[in-house]
Parts: C-alpha cells; structure tokens; sequence
C-alpha cells in the first residue's frame, strides 16, 4: 500500500500489472519458442511506443499549462481557505457560475501554492476516458516522471463504467510509491464531462485514496454528482461556492483603488453587483461607470429625500 494514502484497508489489485513476479514463470521452455515470444513482445513494445508517441502529438499544451492570468489584486481571504485545505481535505472543489472568478483564484492559488503544480483544462470532448486520463497522466508526469504512463494507459482502453475504478487504485498507487514533493493537481471546468459514465466511479474512488502529500483542486460550474459532493460529510472535499468567492468590501476597495477610485465608488458598485467577480471587475474597468453608478445613487437618495420632505408637506401646513 502506497505511503501515506488516507484510506481503510483498501487494497489495490493485485493483477493491475503494476509490478513484475518472478513467480510469474513463461509457460514454454523452448528457447526457440523463448525466443519468438521475446520478438513479439519487442514488437508489441514498439507499436505500443508507436502509439504513445502518436497519441502525445495529439496533446494540446496549451490545456496542461497553468494559464497565465494573474488577478489585478490577489485576494488573501480565500488563498488562506484554500491554503488550509491542503492539509485538512483530500480535495477542494471550487463551485460557480460562469464569471464567479474560480480560474481566476483557481490559477492565482497555483502560483501562491509553494508547491509544483499540475494543470489540466478539461473540454467537452475530453468524456472519452482514455483522453481524459492522458490529459491529466500528461500533467502528473511533470512532476511525477517515475508514473509508468504506458501501463495505465493501457487500463484505461478497457476502464468503463465501474471498473474506471480500477484505474484510479493503479493511478494511487503509482503516486504513493515513491517519495516526492507534494503536488496540486488542478482540474479545470470539470462539470464538461459531468454526462461521462466512468465520472463518478473514477473520482469516487480517486478521492478518498488520495496520498497525504497530494491535494485535488476542481473548478465547475454545477455540483458534481451526488455521490461525489456528498464526500463533504467525510471530511474529503472542501466546496467553495458562489457564496464564499463574492468580493467583500474590503477588497473590492482594493480593487477599485488600483482604477485610482475611492470607497464611494466601491461601495456602490458592490450594492449593484453583489460582489461577483466578472461584474464588478468590468464595472471598474468600463470608463465612466463608476461614476454613473455614483450619480445614480445619489440621484436615488436625493429622490428618497425629496419624496419624503413631499409627504411631509400637508403635515406641516396643519
């Protein structure tokens, strides 16, 4: 069993082929027959070599890369929260609708980490299993090259359904075998392949397995299934949602004084916007908007006023 893995008495399969009997004897004895097998294994090697190298060709980069997109401010309030579920959790999920800002924290916590990170942005093509796990062994591997990709790429040709589960114990095990330095591995805009059938087997048995010295940040866009989310009661997963990545005042003050604007345009604009990210970064960053927003307001409480000195009228006159 793997260092460290947080897990009771599971066991990871002992015919995975992830490790070489000597008890495993070949069947013939012929050296003739010995040595024709040893050509076709040579030969199963090199298309398999073949293979891999068509299949790595294929790979976009671009989705297992960190994307450069550092925030105008960093916000420390959830960098801390996510900074402690990498000692308390297996896995944070970062939860919210499209322009709640979880790539954007998702990839400002990748460079505050203080450890190598792993990335992989997941597109709707990617339900396909094999795609999926070589997308993500490709991350993994840059920092954990000791992962035998070949053999698990292998499983993963036949792992549908529950069997994904088997994948996920090889995939565990390979990651707690040999000591190393602890690793975030972030996927991106998981809920893409929510509809995939192996989904929940593979996580529900990826999660709960995860070694102590690797932690599993997710974006998306909806909760995932329900066996998976469920894990919160166990404390396996952190979610962070919509709720919790809303600006406070505070640091929308700080992002509005990087527009050179005061707390009077920041405490507006956090009235009109509720604090989601996408919208009040653009409502700082459109010319003129701010500023409407303000007279805007004060045209509000001086129609407030007005109304009120206007019912106050009669009263006065009797």
């Amino acid at each position: 069993m793997p260092h460290g893995v947080r897990t009771s008495g599971a066991k990871v399969p002992g015919d995975l082929g992830l490790r070489h009997s000597p008890d495993r004897a070949a069947p013939f004895t012929s050296g003739l027959v010995l040595g024709a097998q040893s050509n076709v294994n040579r030969s199963l090697q090199s298309r398999m070599r073949m293979n891999k190298d068509e299949g790595q060709k294929k790979l976009v980069h671009e989705k297992i890369v960190v994307p450069n997109m550092p925030p105008r401010v960093s916000r420390s309030r959830l960098l801390a929260l996510l900074a402690e579920n990498l000692e308390s959790y297996n896995a944070t999920i970062i939860n919210g609708r499209a322009g709640s800002g979880k790539s954007v924290l998702a990839a400002d916590f990748a460079r505050h980490a203080r450890r190598p990170v792993s990335w992989y942005k997941v597109d709707a093509a990617d339900s396909d299993l094999r795609v999926f796990f070589e997308y993500l062994l490709a991350g993994v591997r840059l920092h954990r090259p000791f992962i035998d990709g070949e053999r698990l790429l292998e499983l993963s040709e036949a792992a549908e359904g529950d069997t994904a589960a088997m994948l996920a114990e090889a995939l565990v095990f390979q990651l707690g075998e040999t000591q190393a330095e602890p690793l975030l591995i972030v996927i991106e805009d998981l809920h893409l392949v929510y509809d995939a059938e192996w989904l929940v087997p593979f996580f529900r048995r990826l999660l709960p397995l995860l070694p102590a010295d690797l932690h599993l940040l997710i974006t998306c866009r909806s909760m995932p299934p329900a066996p998976l989310w469920r894990l919160r009661s166990k404390q396996m997963l952190r979610v962070l949602d919509e709720t919790e990545m809303a600006f406070t005042f505070g640091e929308t003050v700080a992002l509005f004084e990087t527009y050179g604007l005061g707390e009077e345009h920041a405490r507006v604009a956090l009235r009109i916007t509720n604090g989601r990210a996408a919208t009040i970064a653009s409502f700082a960053d459109t010319p003129g908007g701010a500023g409407r927003a303000l007279a805007d307001s004060f045209l509000e409480i001086k129609r407030a006023r007005s109304g009120s000195l206007a019912h106050q009228g009669p009263d006065l006159l009797t």
